[in-house]
């Protein structure tokens, strides 16, 4: 099974809204610099839409923007918008019963992705993105003055 970008992709459209306060982004734009589709960028906008992280306007000069300030925006906010709780999905069918690791295997792997997820999401915690997109705009002004 192929790993989600759900939230990498979420992130990036983010850190462009971020940089681009004040002026409504296009999915068509969004989709540009993600280097996905814009039906892509159009789902995951529902998505941040829904847990009021972004604000979208339609017609002309319409587009997404932030809908709070990065700074109180976390990491976390944006994977709980965007991804499915469980960092370690679970066999779709049940074990077998017979044996001692098939009755027992699924309650241990829940409670191990439970606390796996749990730090990780502290992890997200502690990064806003107000954060990122300094770190974006640092390596972008190192990298121009390398050149």
């Amino acid at each position: 099974m192929a790993a989600s970008t759900r939230f990498a992709v979420a992130v990036h459209l983010m850190t462009l809204l971020a940089a681009k306060r004040g002026a409504p982004q296009t999915s068509e734009t969004l989709a540009r610099s993600a280097a996905t589709n814009p039906a892509v960028v159009r789902r995951l906008l529902g998505a941040l839409t829904k847990s009021g992280l972004v604000r979208t306007h339609l017609g002309k000069g319409g587009g997404a923007e932030l809908a709070r300030g990065p700074k109180k925006i976390s990491l976390a906010d944006i994977y709980r918008a965007v991804e499915t709780p469980g960092l370690i999905p679970l066999s779709r069918t049940a074990p077998a019963a017979a044996s001692a690791a098939g009755r027992h295997i699924q309650p241990v792997l829940k409670e191990v992705s439970r606390q796996a997820e749990s730090a990780f999401i502290a992890s997200l915690e502690a990064t806003t993105l107000k954060q990122v997109a300094k770190e974006i705009a640092a390596g972008d002004a190192a990298a121009k003055s390398a050149a």
